[in-house]
């Protein structure tokens, strides 16, 4: 993950926001008196809080292990 501190961001932010939108990559912006914060695009967002559901849900990571499963044995 790229880092810039937080007066970069402000003075090439919308170079900083090109780069996370059409790279798909994070970036961490810095700040001197608090903490940092992360970047990215909308779709790159989502896809994580899908992802993030999808591991939290049991019911649903069962379902994906026995389809895996049973799609292995159909291909052997």
């Amino acid at each position: 993950m790229d880092s810039v501190s937080v007066n970069q961001f402000r003075d090439n932010l919308k170079a900083c926001i090109e780069q996370t939108v059409n790279t798909h990559t994070p970036l961490k912006v810095t700040r001197r008196a608090g903490e940092a914060f992360v970047v990215v695009s909308a779709n790159d967002g989502e896809r994580e809080q899908e992802i993030l559901y999808l591991l939290q849900n049991n019911s649903l990571m069962n379902q994906i292990v026995e389809s895996v499963a049973t799609h292995k044995q159909n291909t052997s």
